[in-house]
């Protein structure tokens, strides 16, 4: 990891991307979708480690953006308490939350495949366009991240604006996709850590410079 010297001016044009720490239900092994779990004490852990290392790279934050799970936005409150950013204005949207896992949501994921096999678990799961019954699909939480991405994100980075935004597996699956310039079979095996800060830099015409992960 690498840190910059703290004479040097706050970071431009990132963006920076966080999965919440982990869950009650991540422990448990249970989907969780739309149900409003909140951190495990790991992912308190995560959150704080997460922060940190923000903090030793020097990041300063402009805009925060986080779903209307408080997961993911306390997750958001104790990154920006690591910052010293506690006063910075929250953004918090639907738009941003986890997808819905239907008839998924509360099983156990060992018990699931059990009960539908696991390739049939595995692509309601992973797959771009295929949903659990009662669900959605990556796709369908696709088509409210992206024009939230488009319509309230991609402006403040263009304008040279640094942001953070702290949401969910799928939500950010969603987002990567679209900034990694993955298909439908590459996005199959895009898994996104919790508490795991992934950044990016932009180019002045919204295109991608730079992204890595920082790793504790």
């Amino acid at each position: 990891m690498t840190t910059r010297p703290p004479s040097e001016p706050p970071l431009k044009n990132v963006l920076v991307l966080v999965r919440h720490g982990e869950s009650e239900w991540n422990r448990l092994n249970r989907f969780t979708g739309w149900k409003d779990v909140d951190l495990s004490e790991e992912g308190t852990a995560e959150a704080h480690r997460a922060g940190g290392m923000l903090a030793t790279e020097g990041h300063h934050f402009d805009v925060a953006f986080t779903s209307t799970l408080k997961r993911a936005h306390n997750t958001l409150e104790i990154i920006l308490g690591e910052l010293h950013q506690e006063d910075l204005p929250i953004i918090k949207d639907a738009a941003l939350i986890e997808r819905d896992y239907g008839i998924l949501v509360g099983l156990n994921k060992d018990e699931a495949r059990e009960r539908w096999g696991e390739q049939q678990v595995h692509i309601w799961q992973r797959s771009y366009d295929i949903g659990p019954p009662g669900g959605e699909s990556l796709k369908d939480t696709a088509a409210r991240v992206l024009p939230f991405f488009e319509k309230r994100v991609l402006p403040k980075l263009l304008a040279g604006k640094s942001v953070i935004v702290a949401a969910h597996g799928n939500s950010l699956r969603a987002l990567v996709m679209r900034l990694d310039r993955l298909d439908a079979e590459q996005v199959i095996d895009l898994n996104i850590a919790t508490g795991v800060p992934r950044i990016y830099r932009f180019r002045a015409d919204g295109s991608v410079a730079e992204r890595r992960d920082l790793a504790a």
